[in-house]
């Protein structure tokens, strides 16, 4: 795998675990967060695209399912998931995995920007896996594109589609969702979209190289809150005891999704009780930042949580399977309230929400768009004020 720009790219995780992680890790350690006015104010109607929005967003369509990208000759692939950017000289590249089985293209793609946020290529970086979800990028600037499969893997794919993917599977074989990669302590964070799935992290012999290392899985008692210890996982490859029962007791977290780390924090989902966690590396514990079943005001603006990001200014941003179609704003002042959502498009789920490198730019998608189906997904970019 190429390594470029992995010095810079450690030395930009570890300041930004500098940054505003005092801030997250008081409001992680508070009570859940609570619906309030967003920071950007009420959504406005709907727009042409079908997308409200707060007063100075805008939206563009970027890629459809089976249609070719502008600026290449390269179709969007299927039921578009989860993503993430990387910068790419003056511009960058926003790659997006395919939730289909591998005879209809399941993989991974990519669409290239150039500085001034134009479309200048599209192309396949992993074919031939099956339904992969969710991921995370590294700070070697890799995809790790995540199977949500039985005994599914973990496969390390170059977003400049240059290098051949490359299976990693001491990472696990499980239902993987989503990766997250800790520089600042040296793991990939991994959940698992089982209704009493577990939450995993991967130990690399060397920091850089997924070949080899230590799977281990979190340990705590059914608290919401506290410390918590880790415990290796004996058979990584899940036969013929499936990794979840290898170890007794691991936390059992319903239906894990989305997977972010920053700012010395993991936070992660789990949709089957439409709860976000934070889990504090330096302190390891773990705490509930929102639990739809504790807002004790009004109607929960945030269900069927999945995909999460983080952006420069510290806030999270939840994207709904299923829901109102939401990506919803999560504060570091422990505030929740909907950013933006998609009209018109109930038979879907929103996925692979990610910023552009500068921050000033959200990519997601909508993965069945208006039809309801796989073939009918939709990538989007919002650009705006976004605080930073």
């Amino acid at each position: 795998m190429e390594r470029r720009n992995f010095l810079r790219t450690a030395v930009i995780g570890s300041s930004a675990a500098a940054f505003g992680g005092t801030l997250w890790r008081g409001a992680a350690s508070a009570a859940p967060a609570q619906p309030a006015t967003g920071p950007y104010g009420a959504l406005q109607a709907a727009n042409s695209d079908g997308i409200l929005l707060p007063a100075g967003f805008t939206s563009r369509v970027v890629a459809r399912s089976g249609q070719t990208v502008s600026g290449s000759s390269y179709a969007w692939h299927s039921a578009p998931d989860g993503g993430a950017t990387f910068t790419d000289g003056t511009g960058w590249i926003y790659v997006s995995n395919s939730e289909v089985a591998s005879g209809s293209g399941g993989g991974a793609s990519a669409i290239r920007f150039d500085s001034a946020g134009t479309v200048t290529g599209s192309y396949r970086v992993l074919s031939g896996t099956n339904n992969n979800c969710a991921g995370g990028r590294t700070p070697w600037n890799t995809w790790l594109s995540c199977e949500e499969v039985t005994r599914g893997a973990v496969y390390e794919t170059d977003p400049w589609g240059v290098n051949a993917a490359v299976q990693r599977p001491a990472m696990g074989r499980f239902k993987h969702e989503a990766a997250a990669a800790d520089p600042d302590h040296g793991y990939v964070y991994l959940t698992e979209d089982e209704t009493d799935g577990r939450f995993y992290r991967f130990r690399p012999a060397t920091w850089g190289d997924l070949s080899s290392g230590t799977l281990q899985v979190l340990v705590a008692g059914t608290a919401t809150s506290g410390p918590v210890t880790w415990t290796t996982v004996p058979d990584p490859d899940g036969t013929p005891t499936q990794t979840r029962y290898q170890v007794s007791g691991a936390k059992v977290f319903n239906g894990g999704e989305g997977c972010f780390y920053a700012a010395g924090i993991c936070w992660f989902t789990s949709k089957g009780d439409n709860r976000v966690w934070a889990y504090d590396a330096a302190a390891s514990s773990i705490s509930l930042v929102y639990d739809d079943s504790l807002v004790t005001s009004g109607t929960a603006p945030l269900t069927g949580v999945d995909n999460v990001t983080r952006s420069v200014s510290g806030d999270l941003y939840v994207a709904e399977d299923g829901g109102n179609l939401e990506i919803c704003l999560i504060t570091p002042q422990s505030t929740v309230s909907p950013f933006l959502r998609v009209s018109g498009q109930s038979a879907s789920e929103i996925t692979g929400p990610a910023f552009s490198p500068d921050g000033t730019r959200l990519y997601f998608s909508s993965q069945r768009g208006t039809s309801g189906s796989s073939s009918g997904g939709i990538t989007y970019e919002v650009k705006g004020p976004f605080r930073g």
